[in-house]
């Protein structure tokens, strides 16, 4: 699995919106938010690579 140190991030998801997704049962600490932006940030890059590797500018579910 390929890592992306947290520096590298911009913040790609939405924290609000992943509190409100476990609001009233958990809570959200921030080193799991930063952890699931450098996971979704590196999810993204890989995709894009394979998009790029099919001659693709489109991202698909697939890419993942």
């Amino acid at each position: 699995m390929f890592f992306l140190a947290e520096k590298d991030v911009r913040s790609v998801i939405v924290k609000s919106a992943v509190r409100d997704l476990l609001k009233d049962k958990f809570n959200v600490g921030d080193d799991f938010l930063k952890r699931l932006d450098v996971d979704v940030a590196a999810m993204v890059r890989r995709a894009a690579d394979r998009a790029k590797e099919n001659n693709r500018k489109t991202l698909k579910a697939r890419d993942c």
